[in-house]
C-alpha cells in the first residue's frame, strides 16, 4: 500500500481513537488536544507521509517516556524539543541520518510523537502505520520489537526538552535486552524531571533494516478510522458502539464491561522508575455508599487488571485492552491526573457525575504471540499481587 497523508485533522482524529485504544496510558488526550491547538496555531497547515515500512530506510521507534503525571501540561515546544534533541543522539549514534519514525505504542502522546517528529523535517522523514503494541504498555518488553534478535534495542538515545543547546542532558544506553534499557533507562529519566524523549530499535543498513516485520502494521489508521468515527458524531456514541466499532476497524474482539458507572475513588502515586501506579474504584452510582457494583482497576501507567465485587475471576487482564470511554463526553481518557478531572475531582475526593464505560479488547495476535511478552505483563500482574492464569490468545 502507498503513502497516505495526514495533516492536522488526521493527528486530531489518531489522538481521539487512540485515547480508547491506549488501555489509559500512551499520555494524556487533554495535553495531546491542547498540543495540537498550538501546532494549528503556529499555522502549521502541511501534511506528513504515512505508509508500510519499506525494508529500505533507516528507521527508529521514536517516543516519550515516563510519568504522565510529570509530563502534565505537556507543551509542543517541549514535544518538539524532546524530538530535536532525542534525534541527534540518535543520529550521532548511529552516524546514520534517519528517514522514518514508528511510535512505540497506540496513545494520545505517543502516537502523536512520530508524526510531530516528521512535521518538523518539512517532509525529509515520513511515519510508519504501525506500532509495537496495538495498545500503550508500561515497559519496553511488552511491544513486538523485542521478538526480532536482529533488531537490537541500543543505541538508546534519551534526551530532555531543553530550548538552548548547552542545557541540553542526553544519554545513550547499551543494553542487550529491552528490560536492561527499560531498568537504565528509569534512572535517566527520572533524573531529567520524569519524562524524556526517547529513540530506539534503530533499522537500518547495518541489521537488515531489521524493522520490518517486527511491529504491528496499519494502527495508526486504525486510531485515525475510530476517532473520525467519534469526532464526526452529532451525539455520543454509545460505549456498544464504540466496541463494535473498534471490532469492525481492528479485527478484535471488542466488549462492553463496564457501561456508565462513575469514578468514586482514585489512589495515584509516581515510582522511583517514572511510572505511575494506580487504583481506581468503579461504581454503578455517583455516590459510592449507594452502590450495588463495584470494580476495580489496577495500573501501571496503563490499565493491566479489573475485577468486580459480584465476581470471584478478573473482569479483564492484560495483554487484553482495558479502555476507557464515556458517553458523557463521547471521548476515551487516559489515566493521567488531567484527563481522570473530568470525571473525578480529586479535591472533594468524589465523582463528578460524567459517566464513564470499559471496553475489553483482545490483544493483537502479533503482540501476544511475540516470545516473552506475556509473561512480560505476567511478572507486572504478580507484583500486583494477581498469581492466576493469563488470558488465550
Amino acid at each position: 500500500m502507498g503513502a497516505v497523508s495526514y495533516g492536522l485533522t488526521d493527528f486530531q482524529a489518531i489522538a481521539t481513537g487512540a485515547a480508547v485504544l491506549a488501555s489509559g496510558g500512551g499520555g494524556s488526550y487533554n495535553d495531546a488536544c491542547t498540543i495540537l491547538q498550538e501546532l494549528a496555531d503556529q499555522g502549521w497547515s502541511g501534511t506528513v507521509d504515512v505508509q508500510g515500512y519499506d525494508g529500505a530506510t533507516a528507521a527508529c521507534v521514536l517516543a516519550i517516556m515516563g510519568s504522565p503525571d510529570a509530563a502534565d501540561g505537556l507543551t509542543l515546544a517541549a514535544i518538539q524539543n524532546s524530538i530535536a534533541n532525542t534525534v541527534q543522539v540518535m543520529e550521532a549514534s548511529t552516524g546514520t541520518p534517519l528517514g522514518a519514525f514508528i511510535p512505540v505504542e497506540i496513545g494520545p502522546i505517543n502516537s502523536l510523537v512520530p508524526l510531530i517528529g516528521a512535521a518538523m523535517s518539512q517532509r525529509a522523514v515520513w511515519v510508519v502505520d504501525g506500532d509495537g503494541a496495538g495498545r500503550a504498555v508500561p515497559e519496553l518488553p511488552q511491544t513486538t520489537f523485542t521478538g526480532t534478535a536482529a533488531l537490537a534495542p541500543c543505541p538508546a538515545a534519551l534526551a530532555s526538552d531543553a530550548s538552548v543547546p548547552a542545557n541540553i542532558e542526553s544519554a545513550v544506553l547499551g543494553a542487550s535486552t529491552a528490560s536492561r534499557v527499560e531498568t537504565l533507562a528509569g534512572g535517566v529519566v527520572s533524573g531529567f524531571g520524569g519524562y524524556s524523549g526517547i529513540a530506539m530499535w534503530p533499522s537500518n543498513a547495518s541489521n537488515g533494516f531489521a524493522l520490518s516485520g517486527s511491529y504491528i502494521p496499519g494502527t495508526l489508521g486504525q486510531a485515525r478510522a475510530l476517532g473520525l468515527q467519534m469526532l464526526q458524531a452529532v451525539n455520543p456514541l454509545s460505549t456498544s458502539a464504540v466496541a463494535s466499532a473498534i471490532a469492525a476497524i481492528t479485527g478484535r474482539a471488542a466488549r462492553a464491561v463496564v457501561t456508565n458507572f462513575f469514578i468514586t475513588a482514585v489512589t495515584q502515586s509516581t515510582s522511583s522508575a517514572s511510572l505511575d501506579s494506580g487504583i481506581i474504584r468503579l461504581d454503578n452510582t455517583p455516590d459510592p455508599s449507594q452502590s450495588t457494583q463495584t470494580h476495580t482497576l489496577y495500573n501501571l501507567n496503563e490499565n493491566l487488571i479489573m475485577y468486580s465485587s459480584s465476581s470471584t475471576v478478573p473482569d479483564i487482564i492484560a495483554p487484553d485492552s482495558i479502555c476507557y470511554y464515556s458517553e458523557s463526553t463521547g471521548r476515551g481518557f487516559s489515566n493521567a491526573s488531567d484527563d481522570l478531572a473530568l470525571y473525578f475531582d480529586a479535591a472533594t475526593g468524589k465523582s463528578t457525575g460524567r459517566a464513564v464505560s470499559v471496553i475489553a479488547v483482545q490483544t493483537a495476535p502479533q503482540l501476544y504471540n511475540t516470545p516473552g511478552v506475556v509473561a512480560s505483563f505476567a511478572a507486572l500482574l504478580r507484583n500486583m499481587g494477581y498469581a492466576g492464569a493469563m488470558p488465550a490468545a
